[in-house]
């Protein structure tokens, strides 16, 4: 297992990269599950989530093969079962279940494992397919799916759900007649999904608002599509620009997509601009506390708030993150006390005092975005900062040490 030694107090300065994004790629991988030709995928990640994905799509008869952030897809004859070894490992891998029921009328899907930021229940994905003619069983730690061909039908979410909004939309576009999905989530992830299925033949209106509305089409082919950049990633280097005092120039930075945390760190003192060449992103003065509060898209993104709290640690003043989204995602702040930072939690509210300096220690990642955030920290922290259970932040991040290296960062990885 590795674990990265950093050794805090540089300015980040020059350009650094955006790569593609992780909750993008997921389920338009597995929409490859709907086509009946072969496709080609580009800027897709080099991630553990991504080769978990692949690996899963094979088992299932999808036959996946990665080389320099291109997938190249082979649909064959389609097998029903996601097996609990690879689904417990990434949540997103129920992913397949709308899919495989839209082409081959059944599946057996183990129940999802992944972080344990929180309760993510699927039962959103089960009502809704439910509606369109599907039955479901639970077996053994399975979700056992059954029906003779999906139909049209009238769905609401019982609230924006970024999952089953991406499970329905796939299932919707081989079901008979017309689907309209009502509280959808509004993510980009969610229009890059859409618009990869309208490169292939479905018919989809309204992606990106509350409301889509699907036509379903006899079959979907093949073709090639490149992911859309990710946006997490894009703001994780917003703030340590930040944190380090840096200016930046974040290439492929989806500028649009992160506007509710580029204003809240502009709000915060830092200069960012979109240039010709990306996102410049400069602070070249003291930082000033602000308040966050989690919110579907288009508001402030539950994947930033362990960062921002990273920033606002070092941050003038006093500032507050209330999570709306997941109920157990303050687990990075007892970590972050350990370097030095002052805050408090009660219940889904944190209250952070800015202090003058954190100080590098050994720490724990319990989850993706909490790696993040201890990483930020110990590129501010003076001395030392041994950041363990990595293999966390390779889920989301493809070599993030090389990446802040390349800009003055002092990280390296080592085996624990």
């Amino acid at each position: 297992m590795d674990k990265l030694l950093i050794e805090g107090g540089t300015r980040l300065e020059g350009a650094i990269d955006v790569g593609g994004s992780k909750n993008a790629a997921l389920p338009i991988l597995f929409g490859t599950i709907l086509l009946d030709g072969p496709m080609t995928f580009t800027n897709v990640p080099n991630l553990r989530d991504i080769h978990t994905t692949l690996t899963l799509l094979g088992i299932l008869g999808c036959p996946c093969a990665y080389d320099s952030r291109v997938v190249r897809a082979a649909p064959g004859q389609l097998k029903a079962e996601a097996p609990y070894d690879l689904v417990r490992t990434m949540r997103a891998s129920v992913l397949c279940l709308g899919p495989l029921l839209a082409r081959i009328g059944e599946a057996r899907v183990a129940l999802p494992g992944g972080c344990a930021i929180g309760a993510r229940p699927v039962d959103q994905h089960l009502k809704g397919l439910e509606k369109m003619g599907a039955h479901f069983e639970l077996e053994s730690g399975y979700i056992l799916g059954r029906c003779n061909g999906l139909k049209g039908a009238h769905i609401t979410f019982d609230m924006p759900t970024v999952g089953g909004t991406e499970n329905l939309l796939m299932a919707a576009t081989l079901a008979e007649g017309e689907t309209v999905l009502e509280n959808c989530a509004r993510e980009p992830e969610v229009v890059d999904l859409a618009e990869f299925l309208r490169h292939c033949g479905a018919r989809i209106e309204g992606h990106g608002s509350s409301t889509i509305t699907v036509q379903g089409v006899s079959s979907l082919r093949g073709s090639s599509y490149a992911v859309m950049p990710d946006r997490i990633e894009a703001g994780t280097f917003l703030a340590a620009a930040a944190i380090t005092g840096g200016d930046l120039l974040v290439r492929g930075c989806p500028y649009d997509e992160l506007e509710a945390v580029i204003l809240k760190l502009q709000g915060m003192g830092m200069r960012i601009e979109q240039t010709p060449e990306g996102v410049r992103a400069v602070c070249d003065g003291p930082l000033n506390g602000t308040d966050v509060k989690t919110q579907p898209y288009p508001g402030f993104p539950t994947d930033m708030q362990a960062q921002i709290m990273a920033v606002m640690a070092l941050a003038r003043g006093a500032s507050m993150v209330e999570e709306r989204i997941f109920e157990n995602r303050f687990m990075h702040v007892l970590e972050l006390v350990r370097l030095g930072a002052d805050i408090r939690v009660s219940g889904r509210t944190a209250m952070i005092r800015g202090v003058e300096r954190l100080t590098g220690a050994p720490v724990m990642a319990s989850d993706l975005r909490a790696s993040a955030s201890l990483v930020l920290a110990g590129l501010a922290a003076h001395g030392v900062t041994e950041v363990q259970r990595i293999y966390h932040l390779d889920r989301g991040y493809e070599r993030i040490e090389d990446k802040l290296n390349a800009v003055g960062a002092r990280i390296r990885r080592v085996k624990d």
